[in-house]
């Protein structure tokens, strides 16, 4: 009778040792998969943050018929921009501002020069910033949704217990600066 019992008992352990073996794994498979997720959303971000730079660059280009030497401190500037590397959520916010402060010169350069403000190739170019800005956005959404999902699985008990055991950490989240949004000039006014 006491060997039925033993047996019962290591038929048990082995079973809870199966099911907590298929349990770490399967959690470890999940922390991978949103980790992997949250890296290519920000390779995605850092694609769409060059686009959008390239854009810009065509932008001040087109501006520098009309506006040559502010056309050449921006173009400098962006091609100086343009080789920042983007590795965390902080340097896209950085990449960001950076991005702001460039677009908010050249749209001042564009109100000095009323002939570049109605010129064609500046307003597509225009439009063409305006589909990037808007490609990052929503690369920017697609990161942040994905970090939360890895953010709670990291914190949460008990695959924090894993998460911990493999050195999975929070991810940082892209942010904007509303105080610094809510006194940038409207960049894309309605025509």
């Amino acid at each position: 009778m006491v060997l039925i019992v033993l047996l019962g008992l290591v038929v048990f352990l082995i079973i809870v040792a199966v099911a907590v073996f298929l349990w770490f794994v399967s959690t470890q498979r999940e922390l991978v998969n949103l980790d992997e997720k949250c890296n290519n959303a920000l390779s995605q971000i850092k694609v769409q943050l060059n686009s959008r730079w390239d854009a810009l660059l065509a932008l001040a280009k087109s501006a520098s018929a009309y506006a040559k030497h502010e056309s050449e401190t921006l173009i400098k500037t962006i091609q100086s921009r343009q080789t920042t590397e983007v590795r965390t959520a902080g340097d896209v916010n950085q990449q960001q501002t950076a991005f702001n402060e460039v677009l908010g010169r050249l749209m001042a350069v564009r109100e000095a020069y009323p002939e570049l403000k109605a010129s064609d190739l500046f307003e597509k170019t225009m439009d063409g910033v305006k589909e990037y800005e808007e490609n990052v956005r929503m690369s920017r959404m697609i990161y942040n949704d994905t970090a939360t999902r890895m953010n709670r699985c990291v914190r949460q008990w008990p695959s924090s217990f894993v998460a911990n055991m493999l050195h999975f950490d929070v991810k940082e989240y892209l942010n904007v600066d509303d105080q610094k949004k809510e006194s940038m000039p409207d960049l894309f006014p309605e025509s």
